[in-house]
């Protein structure tokens, strides 16, 4: 399941617009974000669901990426490089892509 929120509220000044991603047990955050000088830039936070050894504590295991606008297309492209190897690789190999439980 996927969610794209606007923020228009004034606790929410930092955040301007965020998109949520499931895939399996993790859920990946894009949060556009304004600095403070009205620079936009996009956080990226990867939350995956952490059980405690009783099983009845539950935590998040959270990692941030914080990613700006000069370095937008060096990392867009390097992930679409890397994917594509990912994919031609696992294609030679017989491995197709899995699908995430939604």
């Amino acid at each position: 399941m996927e969610e794209n929120k606007d923020f228009k509220d004034k606790n929410d000044l930092e955040i301007v617009f965020s998109k949520a991603v499931k895939a399996g047990k993790r859920i990946y955050y894009f949060d556009v974000k304004k600095n403070r000088r009205g620079e936009l830039f996009l956080a990226i936070t990867e939350s995956k669901k952490k059980l405690g050894d009783d099983e009845s504590q539950v935590s998040f295991e959270k990692h941030k990426i914080f990613l700006y606008k000069e370095d937008f297309e060096k990392f867009a492209n390097g992930l679409s490089e890397v994917t594509s190897f990912i994919d031609r690789v696992n294609k030679e190999n017989g491995i197709e892509r899995r699908q995430t439980e939604e």
